[in-house]
């Protein structure tokens, strides 16, 4: 599911967007070297982009992605910084991808100016019908202990605590299947979340975009900035909302894969099933995504109606079989422009990969083998 290409077509667009032509005087002056910068300068004030218009990226993406440019570019005018990060942006996207969010886009248009809500209150955030008191508190505390107190941390870089109120579960299942009657209704082809979920629905297409960024912004947020802070979490910028369906004629399984995101919220909606169960297989770089899993990396987990699943994008996973009933998820891929840019000229060694870890182990225990080895020779002691 992941639409990061190879490392050295990243590294062609990267040169292209290092070398973005911002124009003064009437000529065209070459940037080189013009990096995004990996932390963000919080004392500027970045421009509104709520009028500007975009097929694929968001205003806030740009407000967030104006805090990260180079410090020369923080002065010249909005013109030349949406171009530029234009340029930036325009790099993750194949012709096909492109195209399909134009697709997309003209979709959620049609839908959203037709569609008759069953329950408004559900598109505009309120924290306190939306989420249990203890998820609350632990936000507003936002701090790394107040987080731990709700959360348990089965495996590495999974993290499981409850959050959804059991009526906004259910209010956002009724609202869901009100959708899929009223297109089936107009004879409307619904766009499916992804290539590998054949039932469920884009909840940005009929209106939940804005409910969704703020969810992202001001709730998975700060989860992310303690504990995937390595993989961009602190710059999260735009998000990718839906519902999958399993069960009797519908989805049943989900085969092992990775999400195109960083974070990835994962939360049981309902109703009653048997069966489901996640099942994670160790994080992996894009060069590692098909290798072996190690034993220390295998986890299953059972999911539960208002439990969330918080994990990594790059840590493998799938569901289990759907033995019976009717399993609701609500999934929310949360992705960093900024992250994915720094990325391009990171090479070698990926902290959070098990198998670039394993690799970089043995790569040590060899040297330091060769190291004894040449020290025992040097001292003329007979090597064992």
């Amino acid at each position: 599911m992941s639409f990061l290409r190879s490392s050295s077509d990243r590294r062609k667009s990267a040169s292209k967007a290092t070398r973005s032509a911002v124009h003064g005087g009437g000529k065209s002056k070459i940037v080189v070297n013009q990096r995004l910068q990996l932390n963000p300068d919080k004392n500027h004030q970045p421009e509104s982009y709520e009028d500007l218009k975009s097929n694929h990226f968001g205003p806030w993406i740009f407000q967030e992605l104006e805090k990260h440019l180079p410090s020369n570019m923080l002065d010249v005018s909005r013109e030349k910084k949406v171009k530029y990060m234009r340029g930036i942006l325009n790099e993750y996207l194949s012709p096909a991808e492109s195209f399909r969010s134009q697709k997309q886009k003209e979709f959620r248009q049609k839908i959203i100016s037709n569609y008759p809500p069953l329950y408004k209150e559900l598109y505009t955030m309120d924290p306190t019908a939306f989420f249990v008191p203890d998820f609350l508190r632990a936000i507003n505390d936002n701090t790394e202990e107040s987080f731990r107190r709700i959360m348990s941390e089965p495996a590495p870089g999974i993290f499981a605590f409850e959050m959804l109120q059991p009526r906004f579960c259910e209010l956002l299942m009724s609202e869901f299947d009100n959708f899929e009657r009223w297109v089936h209704d107009q004879k409307v082809r619904v766009m499916r979340p992804n290539t590998m979920n054949q039932y469920g629905a884009v909840l940005d297409d009929f209106g939940f975009q804005t409910m969704l960024a703020k969810l992202m912004e001001d709730f998975i947020c700060p989860l992310s900035e303690v504990f995937y802070a390595e993989i961009g979490g602190a710059n999260l910028d735009s998000h990718h909302g839906f519902i999958v369906e399993y069960g009797n004629n519908r989805d049943v399984d989900l085969g092992l894969h990775v999400d195109d995101a960083e974070v990835t919220l994962n939360v049981c909606l309902g109703t009653q099933f048997s069966g489901g169960d996640l099942f994670f297989r160790g994080m992996r770089c894009e060069k590692h995504v098909n290798t072996e899993s190690r034993p220390e990396e295998v986890f299953d987990y059972s999911h539960f109606p208002g439990q969330a699943v918080l994990h990594h994008g790059r840590h493998r996973h799938g569901a289990r079989a759907t033995i019976s009933g009717h399993r609701v998820n609500l999934l929310l891929w949360c992705r960093s422009s900024v992250y994915r840019e720094i990325r391009k000229y990171q090479k070698g060694f990926c902290s959070w990969c098990g198998e670039c870890k394993r690799e970089k182990e043995e790569r040590m225990h060899l040297l330091i083998n060769n190291t004894k080895l040449d020290l025992s020779m040097r001292e003329g002691e007979p090597t064992v």
